[in-house]
Parts: structure tokens; C-alpha cells; sequence
């Protein structure tokens, strides 16, 4: 049993130092004044897409200041800010994995989101849920 444990245990650290290792670096940004497009994997979700209707969500309606204050609300970190675009980090508690969450300020009070694992396949579907917890932050 104590062997399993520690294959279980080092098997655990090493995948975690990869991960971290290769999560480095930051939001794709604006592609062609558009949130960038979802990769391949499972694991992103956007308003901005019509091709791939299984990581389509919704556009957020809010402020700027609402819209910041529901990504904090629901544990992010906003590292970048301007009038028409927001980008955020949100990290797991036990694998340190990042997402990237990236905003992109519309017409009126419409933001496109983005949600985003850096790396991995499947997300078991963190990033809409995630979008969806701002969206309820938003609609209180």
C-alpha cells in the first residue's frame, strides 16, 4: 500500500512541475480586433464563435467595473485592462492550472468571452462554468 502511495504521490509532483513548467505565458490577446478562436481541444469556450457550436456561451452584458468585479468575485486575477478589453487568470487549487479569461468590449454594455485552459485536453467543463458564474455575478 505504501508503495502504490508513493507511485501515486511522485507520479502526482511530476505532473504538476510539467504542467506548471509549460503553462507560462499569457493570454492569446486580439486576433483581427476579435477575441482569438478556440483551439481544437475541448477545453475553451467563446462568444465569438459560430463554427464549433459545443464552445459557443452567450456575450456578457455589464459595465466594465461590473465585469471586473464578478471575474474577482469568482477568484480571478485581471492582468490586463483597457476600455474595450480585459483579460484575467484563474488558477486550480490542486494542480495549479491556468485558464485565461479574455473580454472584448462589443457595442453598449455587450462583452465577448473567452474562456480558456493553456494547456491540457479536456477541461470537464471549467470554462463554462466559469462563464456562467460571471453571468450569474452579472444578472444579480
Amino acid at each position: 500500500m505504501k508503495l502504490i502511495l508513493f507511485f501515486v504521490a511522485g507520479f502526482a509532483m511530476i505532473f504538476t512541475l510539467l504542467g506548471l513548467k509549460s503553462q507560462k505565458g499569457k493570454a492569446p490577446g486580439l486576433v483581427g480586433g476579435h477575441l482569438a478562436p478556440p483551439k481544437a481541444a475541448p477545453n475553451c469556450v467563446s462568444s465569438e464563435i459560430d463554427v464549433q457550436p459545443e464552445k459557443k456561451v452567450a456575450p456578457l452584458h455589464g459595465t466594465r467595473a461590473d465585469i471586473i468585479a464578478a471575474i474577482k468575485a469568482t477568484g480571478g486575477t485581471v492582468t490586463s485592462e483597457s476600455d474595450s478589453y480585459i483579460s484575467a487568470t484563474y488558477m486550480s487549487r490542486i494542480f495549479k492550472f491556468v485558464d485565461d479569461v479574455e473580454l472584448r468590449h462589443d457595442k453598449e454594455d455587450i462583452w465577448h468571452i473567452r474562456s480558456a485552459s493553456r494547456v491540457g485536453y479536456s477541461d470537464r467543463g471549467v470554462n463554462r462554468k466559469r462563464v456562467e458564474a460571471i453571468r450569474a455575478i452579472l444578472t444579480k
